[in-house]
């Protein structure tokens, strides 16, 4: 019988507290609900696309 070998997980995540509006907050929820996807999910997916869309202006 072949042996079961588990090795150590890499931890690429970590915990952040953040401010934002109730009404973010509850836009996040909605979408949640409609999308069977963890409302942490999709803050991750969000806030990766803004980085990767995000524009420093000068002025």
């Amino acid at each position: 019988m072949d042996k079961l070998i588990i090795r150590p997980k890499e931890d690429t995540h970590v915990t952040m507290t953040i401010r934002i509006e109730k009404s973010i907050q509850e836009q996040f929820n909605e979408l949640s609900a409609k999308t069977n996807r963890s409302r942490n999910e999709l803050i991750s997916i969000a806030l990766q696309y803004a980085l990767d869309n995000m524009e420093i202006s000068e002025r």
